[in-house]
């Protein structure tokens, strides 16, 4: 008979634990060597520091101009290049142009590169972004962490945005201190699509125009909404472009001038907005002067309502204008003397205006003649107040009261009263006729 086969089946057995450890170690080893081996045979561009135009342009963006990114790496160095510098290079969607450089060469300044720039050497990697947007600006050490944390760091660097303004100072430095500032006063916190796409391509389209963006629905920009801008509507986004007259945020500047063009209504768009940028840029817009540079404030009831009084108040004008009633002078928005700083200069306006026309043959005054006006008024002046000086031999002695001649003060009774002397007893006393 034929024996029977075991049907019980034996259980596999793991495999030996040095099988699967050599391999391991050998994988760790290779990619512990490629990224040694990459490090060193980086693809990475050194710069020629005995190429002064090439500094230049890395430094200062002068000929092509490229933004860079560049870590400092000697040229002696034994240790290879950062593997997180190596990892964002490698990364296409990196707005920079990578570089290395030795930050200890001394330039003709006679200070290294870490000087000159003041530049963190004890930061390692020291990386800075420099070229087209300006002298070289170091990179944090909190961005230094992977690859794809510098390429984010180096895309806010480098990529042109709206700056983001919350109070007074940052609209006067980011946006009114700048030559061409446009402001996109957003209707919410979130702005629509087409907004955000209109603003992406401006910013390509007009690289030497700043843009800024506020939050209308949280903050109130006094001085241009009432003035100047159709009343805020929720959601609904306004444009304002500013432009330099004179002046500036530093000591020495002087004070800041600016003027302004807006859109008609909310007609916020692409081509609207390009048009009125380009407009401004090439002098072509009519700009309105700003008396008064704007200030940020947290938008309330009461600043709403006093919105909404001023708006009456110029629609009020505005009819009696187109009525008659109103003064005739031409492109203000303060027509009638209210009272108010602008009604005072209204009616100037009016009335040298009307004293211009009914004087055909007026000649404005030269600067000496208005000087010597000025001259002659001051005289006048002095002349006048001399009449009415007290001379000092006129003056009373100290501690005596003020009072008419000939008389003193009765400390009792709190009067004057008159003095009469002896002599001009007896000489009344002889004026008298006795009769007996």
């Amino acid at each position: 008979m034929a024996k029977k086969k075991s049907s019980s089946k034996g259980k596999e057995r793991p495999p030996e634990v040095d099988k699967l450890l050599k391999p391991a170690v050998v994988v760790a080893l290779g990619l512990i060597l490629f990224q040694f081996f990459k490090g060193i045979n980086s693809e990475v561009i050194r710069i020629n520091v005995a190429d002064e135009m090439e500094l230049r342009e890395v430094f200062f963006g002068e000929g092509e101009g490229k933004n860079y990114a560049v870590l400092c790496h000697p040229e002696d160095a034994k240790y290879p290049v950062s593997s997180v510098f190596q990892d964002a290079s490698s990364d296409s969607s990196a707005p920079a142009e990578f570089r290395l450089l030795d930050c200890n060469h001394v330039l003709s300044s006679e200070k290294s590169v870490f000087d000159r720039f003041k530049l963190n050497k004890k930061q390692r990697p020291t990386v800075f972004v420099s070229g087209k947007i300006g002298e070289p600006k170091q990179v944090p050490a909190k961005h230094l962490k992977t690859g794809s944390m510098l390429v984010k760091a180096l895309k806010n660097l480098l990529v042109p945005k709206a700056e983001k303004v919350e109070t007074t100072q940052d609209l006067r430095s980011k946006c009114l201190d700048k030559d061409v500032c446009a402001l996109l006063l957003k209707g919410g916190k979130v702005s629509p699509n087409y907004v955000k796409d209109a603003m992406s391509k401006l910013l390509v389209e007009f690289p030497k125009v700043a843009f800024a963006a506020v939050d209308t629905s949280v903050l109130y920009v006094k001085g241009i909404e009432a003035e100047y801008l159709p009343e805020f509507s929720s959601g609904q986004p306004r444009f304002v472009v500013f432009k330099k007259v004179t002046g500036g945020t530093g000591k020495n500047d002087g004070r800041l001038k600016t003027s302004l063009a807006t859109l008609p209504g909310h007609g916020v768009g692409y081509g609207p907005m390009s048009n009125l940028i380009g407009d401004v840029v090439s002098n072509k817009a009519n700009m309105q002067k700003v008396p008064t540079l704007p200030t940020m404030k947290t938008r309330t009831k009461k600043l709403e309502q006093e919105e909404r009084a001023k708006r009456e108040r110029r629609s009020d004008q505005q009819k009696r204008q187109d009525s008659g009633s109103g003064s005739s002078t031409p492109g203000g928005a303060f027509q009638t003397n209210d009272g108010t700083k602008e009604g005072r200069k209204a009616e100037r306006d009016r009335r040298r205006a009307e004293h211009r026309k009914n004087n055909p043959d007026y000649k404005e005054k030269t600067p000496e003649e208005i000087a010597e006006i000025e001259r002659r008024r001051r005289q006048r002046m002095e002349e006048e107040s001399a009449k009415w000086n007290m001379a000092p031999e006129d003056m009373p002695e100290e501690g005596e009261p003020v009072g008419d001649e000939g008389s003193m003060y009765d400390e009792e009774d709190g009067d004057y009263y008159d003095m009469v002397y002896e002599d001009e007893e007896e000489e009344e006393d002889e004026d008298v006729l006795d009769l007996d």
